[in-house]
């Protein structure tokens, strides 16, 4: 395996994954796209989606886009070097499904299926967008440095600002709805369906409106990725239907600046106490 760059990585670039030329992959999860020092769960199924796509290029296969990402979180990998092992489980004419395991040090970290095909460009028949502003408002709140999930890095590599009404906790405010409202996109380039993956988890965890701060570790993330988004910003609405005990779940509506829907995300994750 390779060693880690230092220095700041493009997300497009974060993304490359270098093939061994048996349907494996060797990539580095880079510190400026983790939070308090973990991988984030949103990179880590955009670079699983990547690494699906180069494997059925290396066979042959007609370009294709990533329109199903599901992975489960069976332990948490490190920042460092990681091998991808791919499996071309079907081949259809409407999609195709790649199986990519994520492994460091020997061990398991991430499953994933990847479902491949081609996005809708036409205008969607039915769009239920969530209402909020194309581009964030003046009175934004700037993401950056410390978080009460440890640094967030990942400003180093992308503009995160959030709606300021859901962000009573950050003046020490609790006990609001468990939603949040945010815009993103990259410093280097433009969205892509990658980028639209990685938004649907680019908040912080919703349950800390409800004072409950710390690490909240993934199990299980699906994305539905529904059009290549337009470019400029994307907004994300985020919010929690139930939490019960330790568990959470969190559901995200990514939109473009053109107002499709072009993510859809839940994930369960385990709740910092309170």
């Amino acid at each position: 395996m390779s060693t880690v760059e230092f220095g700041p990585a493009s997300f497009q670039s974060a993304c490359s994954a270098r093939s061994l030329g048996d349907g494996t992959f060797t990539a580095d999860l880079r510190q400026e796209w983790s939070i308090g020092g973990h991988p984030h769960g949103g990179f880590v199924l955009a670079l699983l989606a990547k690494a699906a796509l180069k494997a059925l290029a290396e066979q042959g296969e007609p370009p294709a886009e990533p329109m199903v990402v599901s992975a489960e979180f069976l332990r948490p990998p490190a920042c460092g070097p990681v091998l991808l092992r791919t499996d071309v489980r079907k081949v259809g004419r409407r999609t195709t499904v790649v199986a990519v395991g994520l492994e460091q040090r020997g061990r398991s970290c991430v499953e994933a299926r990847v479902t491949t095909g081609r996005l809708p460009t036409r205008r969607p028949v039915w769009n239920d967008a969530p209402a909020m502003p194309a581009e964030p408002p003046p009175g934004a709140v700037v993401l950056s440095g410390d978080t009460s999930e440890g640094m967030f890095n990942l400003a180093k590599g992308c503009e995160v600002r959030l709606d300021p009404a859901t962000a009573g906790y950050l003046s020490g405010r609790t006990g609001d709805p468990p939603r949040m409202r945010l815009w993103v996109r990259p410093k280097d380039g433009e969205v892509d369906p990658l980028f639209a993956v990685l938004a649907g988890d680019v908040n912080p965890p919703v349950v800390f409106s409800l004072g409950r701060f710390g690490w909240a570790p993934t199990a299980q993330l699906t994305a539905l990725v529904r059009a290549r988004p337009a470019p400029g910003w994307l907004r994300v609405h985020v919010e929690s239907r139930s939490i019960q005990e330790a568990w959470f779940d969190s559901d995200a509506t990514v939109v473009d600046s053109a107002g499709r829907i072009v993510c859809q995300a839940r994930q369960l994750a385990l709740a910092p106490a309170p």
